[in-house]
């Protein structure tokens, strides 16, 4: 993991509670979690009784309507920044000349299936 520092606000967002309001991040593969998360999961660790298990099914079956479709555009934002990562991970590797055949192995593609995929992001 690494604190992120190349990115900008607008592409990250917690993958935990979707939220982006320009809270401190890191980074691991393709997910985000901001510094109020890391504190609570820091906490509920150190608790004495375990925490109460919480799905994030349960939460959504209780939104009001309203609530439910003002998640939706998050949990796409969310969905999409692996994607957005690993096109900035190939377009890395590609600056340093790393070739098609290598990035495709790497992901278990073709070498040709990873230059369609990603060409057009050089």
């Amino acid at each position: 993991m690494m604190a992120v520092t190349d990115q900008t606000a607008a592409d990250m967002v917690c993958s935990f509670c979707l939220t982006s309001d320009g809270a401190a991040m890191i980074a691991g593969p393709g997910v985000f979690i901001c510094d109020s998360c890391v504190a609570a999961f820091a906490e509920i660790l150190f608790e004495i009784k375990p925490p109460s298990i919480t799905t994030v099914a349960d939460v959504q079956q209780n939104l009001p309507d309203d609530e439910l479709l003002a998640v939706l555009p998050k949990v796409a934002a969310a969905s999409a920044q692996p994607g957005r990562q690993l096109a900035l991970l190939v377009s890395k590797a590609r600056a340093r000349g790393v070739t098609w055949a290598r990035i495709g192995a790497a992901l278990g593609i073709t070498r040709q299936a990873a230059w369609e995929r990603f060409s057009g992001e050089e």
